[in-house]
């Protein structure tokens, strides 16, 4: 053991107990998904990491699903998986990357022009590096040359503009921003879109408010490109503060400030314009930073804005991604300000109908339409990171008619009745109620829910229907999101209780949590085998813990972290309703004998340190050395 764990002073606790059963249900499901993820890579891909599939996909929509199908590995392997499971995630990474270069829509192992919701999507799988393995150089070099596409160092894809401090189009990527989109771009993306209302108010002879639009018909198409072109394609939206994920990704492995500045001056851009445009944010700005520049000076009706395709979903995520993101960075929630303004301005405009609050979900021409409950989930989102009352009341006053008091184990997508997305991370909101203190069986119920769609995934993937060796591949455009369909990696249940947290905001939020473990004896992430871990309270200054060696024969050596990001400090350790230790750092080392259960109250310092993704024994920022290229 490295001289930096050996000096971690480790405390002994926990009194052997027989392990109950949320321990046990959390360790099955470790043991199941060791087993079914390689299994399920086996079925899908070859030894190279490239996935059994067609030979060409023509349109720039789809390179994220087949990332979004594996993204998991990796965090799965930093919650305590295998490192088998580590290693194969890190071969399809590769062998995907290389098959969409080949298709034509990868350059530079980056998507050459998609939207920040898709960016963030797939770069997910890529964040999840980070907290498996900091040293890797390829992750590290890699991360340096993806953010160098949004902070204007990039010679190619000039999607920054640094003096007005907007990103120069909705469409963006390694090539730069696609100011110019073809009917070859959208083509794999018509068959889906035929079932969401019309991008636009004017399209000839479409029901403006229906939720149906042909883009399937070759004359509709094409009065839908020609609008996307002349209104949609230039300028900034919200969607891109995702961005803001992968700049803070940057600086947790440097530790740059560029990084760091980038993410504040951006997001004080979009407090700006919010300001400048009466307290509502608006979704689109033209390259000359001009609000409704090319839409008629509205401020609604840009790419993924106030009414298409989701509406005001599409604005609060990127809002929330990006102030969580500044907070993380500094430490200040007053950045959550900015999220919280919109939450408020579309709940003073609620109403009430069959005894619930609706709030509008959408802007058109004519005002605000399509009012629904407002989901809890954004204001989970804000609480995690503030522990205000103010931001828990956010959550709560969306309740309605116990639609969030059960698990919901549905897969489920957009505007699901329990926010789910694709990734089955489904129930932020009833692991806050959880979290509360109002709803002790949860645990139990969310890794019994998990457990049950593990089994039905791994029963859909064996089955004859999806074999992919004998199955039509080319039989509709949508066996494209096949293998996040079909993934058996379901591990929200594991994520949220063990490190004391929501899972990530699937369109490219980072993995913010109150704690995460190392295995000290083998130098690795998660937890060490045969422990489970289950946060249940959490306030500003404290976490609760109750860990359990389920191994009735071997003491467990664990590591405690405080952050994902390493961003708090541990002040104090509380072991069992005994007296408080005072400790400091990071990072608590601590034996747990065999067979027993302790449960700790840790003091914190939350936000003390940048964050970071070093380890015990790596310091990222000083890991590896960039490789230079040559300067002709």
């Amino acid at each position: 053991m490295s001289d930096k764990v050996s000096f971690l002073p480790a405390l002994s606790v926990g009194r052997p107990a027989a392990p109950p059963t949320w321990a046990l249900l959390q360790r099955q499901i470790f043991a199941a998904l060791d087993k079914a993820a390689l299994e399920f890579a086996d079925r899908y891909t070859r030894p190279d990491g490239t996935l059994i599939w067609r030979d060409r996909w023509p349109g720039m929509d789809g390179s994220d699903d087949p990332y979004e199908g594996f993204m998991n590995m990796p965090l799965f392997y930093a919650l305590g998986g295998s490192e088998e499971v580590y290693r194969r995630s890190r071969t399809i990474w590769d062998g995907i990357t290389w098959q969409w270069t080949e298709y034509g829509q990868i350059h530079r192992e980056y998507d050459a022009y998609y939207d920040w919701m898709h960016h963030g999507e797939s770069n997910l799988f890529f964040y999840f590096f980070g907290l498996a393995d900091p040293a890797v150089l390829k992750d590290r070099q890699r991360t340096q040359r993806f953010a160098g596409f949004y902070n204007g160092e990039d010679a190619e894809a000039r999607n920054y503009d640094r003096e007005l401090r907007l990103i120069r189009s909705p469409i963006t990527g390694s090539r730069g921003p696609r100011h110019v989109q073809t009917e070859e771009d959208w083509s794999t993306h018509r068959e889906i879109l035929d079932n969401y209302l019309p991008p636009f108010e004017d399209l000839p002879g479409i029901d403006r408010y229906g939720m149906k639009t042909p883009w399937s018909d070759d004359s509709t198409y094409a009065e839908i490109l020609k609008r996307i072109n002349e209104r949609q394609s230039r300028g900034d939206v919200p969607l891109n503060l995702g961005a803001t994920s992968l700049m803070t990704h940057a600086f947790a492995y440097s530790g740059e400030e560029k990084y760091r500045r980038w993410v504040l001056d951006y997001l004080d851009a979009w407090k700006r314009r919010t300001a400048e445009n009466g307290g509502i944010t608006p979704d689109n700005i033209g390259l000359s930073g001009e609000i409704g520049e090319y839409n008629d000076g509205k401020w609604w009706g840009g790419y993924y804005g106030w009414r298409w395709p989701h509406g005001a979903f599409s604005l609060l995520e990127p809002l929330s991604i990006g102030a969580m993101n500044a907070v993380l960075l500094t430490g200040d929630t007053s950045h959550l300000d900015l999220p919280r303004s919109q939450l408020d301005m579309l709940w003073s405009l609620r109403r009430e109908e069959d005894g619930r609050w609706m709030v509008p979900n959408r802007h058109y021409d004519e005002g605000w339409r399509d009012f629904r409950p407002q989901h809890p989930m954004y204001g989970v989102y804000l609480w995690n990171l503030s522990m205000a009352e103010e931001d828990a009341e956010r959550a709560e006053r969306g309740w309605a008619g116990g639609v969030f008091d059960a698990v919901n184990p549905a897969y489920s997508s957009y505007g699901g009745s329990t926010g789910g997305h694709m990734g089955f991370n489904g129930n932020t909101a009833q692991w806050f109620r959880f979290i509360r203190g109002r709803d002790p069986g949860y645990p139990e119920a969310i890794l019994r829910a998990n457990l049950e769609t593990i089994a039905s995934q791994i029963e859909t993937y064996r089955s004859a229907l999806n074999d992919p060796l004998t199955m039509d591949h080319y039989r509709e455009s949508m066996t494209i999101h096949m293998w996040q369909q079909l993934t058996p990696i379901i591990i929200e249940g594991l994520t949220q209780l063990t490190l004391g947290g929501p899972m990530h905001v699937y369109h490219g939020g980072l993995q913010l949590a109150r704690l995460r473990y190392y295995d000290a004896a083998g130098q690795r992430p998660g937890l060490p085998q045969g422990v489970a871990a289950l946060v249940d309270e959490l306030s500003d200054d404290a976490a609760s813990v109750t860990l359990v060696n389920t191994d009735p024969l071997s003491e467990a050596d664990l590591i405690v972290q405080a952050g994902v990001f390493g961003e708090h400090d541990f002040t104090s350790v509380v072991a069992d309703g005994g007296d408080a230790v005072p400790v400091s750092g990071r990072w608590l080392r601590l034996r747990l004998a065999p067979g027993a259960t302790t449960r700790l109250r840790l003091g914190m310092a939350r936000f003390a340190n940048p964050p970071s993704y070093d380890t015990p024994w790596t310091q990222a920022a000083g890991a590896v050395e960039p490789l230079l290229g040559r300067s002709e």
